[in-house]
């Protein structure tokens, strides 16, 4: 009689909310899908929780009863690069741009769609610290981006791009499916003097998305989070 082979772990999900219904909405959301889900109602409780037995995911509500949640981001941030999605009902653009500069990795508005928070779950636990090499290709049968060789093709036929085009695009494409801030691509592509000068990471993406032919209405690659940053939106496994 042959010893079964041991299984993987569920990945571990913590959801910091004080709200009962959120948390059971997402508990029963995750765990249908074979995530082990973890609740707290408090910030300092999760950030307990995460210090001594771990998670691969947290979601965290900003609006917690203890602790401001950007603090809380900030501290889990001090010893930990586990993925974090904010949830928060606060959709403006300053807190976007706060909590993304502050360390998280997607921000998700109160009331949202369970399949495409499902599907940004499944997306950062793909690519979270320690798990597989970053992937250097992305070829969905029309767009092929090969960050290896650093080529880039339509239907086969090679795009030229500038070296600005090219950095921006692969940037996004390594962080596919989160939001990149403009501060965070201004800081990397471009020299401090020009780190408010937003207007030529425009001029970049509208350039992309002419080569790549996107459609900034209706994008299928690029998608604009307004007055936040941008997306890469892989249709493709990667």
């Amino acid at each position: 009689m042959s010893a079964a082979e041991p299984t993987a772990p569920q990945p571990r999900v913590l959801v910091i909310d004080d709200e009962a219904q959120i948390r059971t909405f997402l508990r029963i959301a995750l765990a249908s899908q074979g995530y082990d889900v973890v609740e707290s109602e408090t910030g300092r409780d999760g950030l307990t929780e995460l210090a001594t037995r771990g998670a691969d995911l947290v979601v965290l509500d900003l609006g917690l009863p203890d602790i401001d949640g950007l603090a809380v981001l900030r501290e889990l941030r001090t010893a930990s690069a586990v993925p974090v999605i904010v949830l928060s009902v606060r959709a403006d653009e300053g807190m976007k741009v706060a909590a993304l500069d502050a360390g998280a990795n997607d921000y998700v508005t109160k009331p949202f769609g369970i399949q495409e928070f499902m599907a940004r779950v499944r997306g950062l636990l793909r690519r979270s610290v320690g798990s597989e090499p970053s992937p250097l290709i992305y070829d969905d049968g029309h767009l092929r981006i090969d960050l290896g060789s650093r080529q880039v093709a339509l239907d086969r036929i090679p795009v030229a791009l500038s070296r600005k085009e090219y950095g921006v695009l692969a940037t996004l494409v390594r962080d596919a499916g989160q939001v990149v801030t403009q501060q965070q691509l201004m800081r990397e592509h471009w020299s401090p003097e020009h780190a408010a000068d937003t207007h030529y990471l425009r001029i970049i993406m509208a350039k992309l998305r002419q080569k790549l032919g996107d459609n900034a209405a209706d994008p299928r690659y690029l998608r604009t989070e307004p007055g936040v940053g941008y997306r890469f939106v892989a249709t493709a496994g990667m």
